[in-house]
This record gives C-alpha cells, sequence and structure tokens, in this order.
C-alpha cells in the first residue's frame, strides 16, 4: 500500500502495505486552540496563531502517500497554526538508535502497525494526550487502533492484483485459492518479501483452505507447505511498494499482492491493472510520537489535527486508503468510498491482520523465510 517502507527491516513498518503511500496521523492540540479554519478543501476547525510557533519533525516515507499527506494534512496544519513540517525519512532502525543514544532527532513517527508496536515494547514511544483533543473525538476510532502511545490514521490493503488484459471481463483468480492455481490462471507472480514488513503467510493458508476466521495464530509450517506449490510461478519476492506497481505495470508480472494504494496509483495513469478485492488483508498506518521529542506540544498538536474526520476525508480523495475515524465518511462521495479498504463494501470482503502476531513471531518467521528461499531458490 504505501511507500518503500522500511516496514521489513528491523521488525517491520507496515509498507502495508504498506503500502504504499507515506502515512501520517493526526497529533494532538494543545489546551486554548479552538475556532474555525480553512484548509486545502473546505472548512475545518482553526487554530489561533501564536507567535514563534516552531516546528515539527516528521518520519515521512515517500511516494503518492506522503503527496497525499503534504497536501491533505501538512499543509492545512501549517497554514492553521503555523508550526512548521519538516520532513525527514528514516529506518525504523535509525528511530531505535535515536531513543537508544537519546539523540532524538524526530517527533512523530508515522509508521505501519508492525514498526509501532515494536518501538512500543522498547518504551520508545510517548503516551498522546487524548483528554486534551478539542478538534476529534477519541471514541470515534474502534479501541483496537487507538491505543495509548498510538493511534492508526489510515486502513490500506494488501489486495490480489492483476492484469485486467490478461485477465479481463471479470476472468481474474477471486480468491486466494484461484492465484495458488498455476493451470488454471497461468502467468508470472509475485509475492510479499519479508523486507517488505511480512510475507503472505496469511494468503497461503487462505490458499490452503483455511478460513478468515481461523488465520491466526499462524500455523507457520502449514503456510510454508503452501508456499511451495506456487513458489514454482513466482518470479520475484517484492521488498517494496514501488517495486510491486513496476512489476505489475511493466507486465514483469501478471498477478501478485500488492498494497491497494500503490496498485491504484499506476492504474489511475492508464496502466491495465485492477484489484479484486475478495480476501484482502486490512492493515494499519499509524501515527506516535518519539519518547524524548524536542517539539512534544506540537507533535501532539498535529495528531490530534490530522484525525479530524474533515482532514481524513480529504486525505481519502488523494489517495485511496481508507479513514480510520468513522465520522469521515460522512464527508466522502460515494464513488470515492468504494475505491477505500474500510468502506462498508469492502471491508466486509476482508480480513484485519494480527498486528500482534506478527510483532511477536517475525523474528523467528523471517529466520524460517531466509532458510525457504535457500532451499526454493
Amino acid at each position: 500500500m504505501i511507500e518503500r517502507t522500511d516496514r521489513g527491516k528491523a521488525a517491520g513498518i507496515t509498507a502495508s502495505r504498506a503500502s504504499t503511500r507515506t502515512r501520517i496521523s493526526r497529533r494532538t492540540f494543545l489546551a486554548g486552540t479552538a475556532g474555525v479554519a480553512v484548509a486545502a478543501t473546505g472548512p475545518f476547525v482553526r487554530i489561533p496563531r501564536a507567535g514563534a510557533a516552531g516546528k515539527v519533525v516528521i518520519r515521512t516515507i515517500g511516494g503518492s502517500y506522503e503527496e497525499a499527506n503534504v497536501k491533505a494534512i501538512f499543509e492545512p496544519f501549517t497554514k492553521a497554526t503555523g508550526i512548521e513540517i519538516v520532513k525527514v525519512p528514516a529506518t525504523l532502525g535509525k528511530l531505535l538508535a535515536m531513543f537508544e543514544s537519546g539523540n532524538i532527532e524526530l517527533d512523530v513517527v508515522d509508521a505501519g502497525e508492525l514498526g509501532v508496536l515494536s518501538l512500543s515494547q522498547k518504551g520508545a514511544l510517548e503516551k498522546i494526550n487524548y483528554k486534551s483533543w478539542k478538534l476529534t473525538n477519541p471514541d470515534d476510532f474502534d479501541p483496537a487502533i487507538r491505543r495509548d502511545d498510538m493511534i492508526a490514521d489510515i486502513y490500506f490493503s494488501s489486495v490480489l492484483g492483476y492484469n485486467s488484459q490478461t485477465f479481463p471481463g471479470g476472468k481474474q483468480p477471486r480468491s486466494w485459492a484461484e492465484f495458488w492455481d498455476l493451470k488454471k490462471f497461468p502467468g508470472p507472480r509475485m509475492l510479499a518479501d519479508i523486507a517488505s514488513g511480512a510475507v503472505d503467510l496469511e494468503f497461503a493458508l487462505l490458499a490452503d483452505g483455511v478460513p478468515r476466521d481461523k488465520i491466526y495464530p499462524i500455523n507457520v509450517d502449514r503456510a510454508f507447505k503452501s508456499f511451495d506449490r506456487v513458489r514454482p510461478g513466482i518470479r520475484k519476492f517484492w521488498d517494496t511498494g514501488a517495486l510491486s506497481a513496476q512489476m505489475l505495470a511493466d507486465k514483469e508480472v501478471v498477478l501478485g499482492s500488492i498494497w491497494n494504494g500503490r496498485l491504484q496509483a499506476v492504474a489511475d495513469k492508464g496502466a491495465p491493472l485492477a484489484i479484486e478485492w475478495n480476501e484482502a488483508m486490512l492493515q494499519t498506518q499509524y501515527w506516535a510520537i518519539l519518547k524524548g521529542a524536542k517539539n512534544l506540544e506540537n507533535a501532539q498538536r498535529f495528531i490530534e489535527f490530522a484525525c479530524q474526520p474533515e482532514i481524513q476525508a480529504s486525505h481519502a480523495k488523494h489517495i485511496p486508503y481508507g479513514p480510520t475515524n468513522r465520522q469521515a465518511f460522512k464527508s466522502i462521495p460515494a464513488d470515492v468510498a468504494a475505491r477505500l479498504p474500510s468502506s462498508p463494501e469492502q471491508k466486509a470482503k476482508a480480513f484485519l491482520q494480527n498486528g500482534k502476531w506478527w510483532a511477536d513471531n517475525r523474528a523467528m518467521v523471517s529466520e524460517r523465510w531466509s532458510q525457504w528461499l535457500l532451499q526454493k531458490g
């Protein structure tokens, strides 16, 4: 779904899918902010400017996701508050090194669930000050994605992407079991590498007949046996969202797992690509604040601003990732909502990735993955 994100590196930053597009969220506003502001797409809550507003330094991950963040969140935030946003790319490893050394160069972390969970487990994140929120109601977020030290800003999906010229008129695989069927649906394929954040164990289990509600805890042995069957058809295991989109667009592969936003971005530019939404894996991108952030108050303000339903609705119009604030869909046209992973239509066909399972087991899976690749070539 998103950028090249270091989702796979050092405990994964979901890329999802992560990828995929750069995801950025909303940080809390201080008490005393009020009023009404105008942003790029219409009226938002206006925060009075203060002298020497300062800055907030945000980890960004590039691509169309970051472009959407700039248009829908960053520029409106600076316009409303006077606070400068400084964008800095950084790997998860660099974030951990900052925390461990005490040399904190970033304030806001924008990362997939695996990445923020890894940071959280090491005590590297500040608590989000939900009690100070005046622009956004924290109760409009599912408790599963609104935690003490992180909040999800978008949903994205790992989906079955396909070339619509190779598979025209609804002739594409409609499940991962059919994707695994190399005879009925011939053609070169791709799946995710561990460097993307996580390998497609869930899809391997679905292909082997495991129901969506029985995927977790993952039976790793069964998943790798399933991989054995599809391996002859895999041309490459992709490690970045950009690579997955390029391979499909260049017809190097005609089928593959891919973050929905990455595919949609090239499809909108004319590439003959489409999404099969059935059995999509819903994932989340999070905002968090690095412990020891030098611009803590501005970081808190930023997160709340970004979490406003109107801001999330604006973001969804720039890139097809779904809002996490339930109220956002009130401001999203039906034709736009139909392309979003968290819309009622698409969400019903999907399952939610268990980030906690991956955070606890990723190191083991990574070792197993390396061994499997050596054996299978």
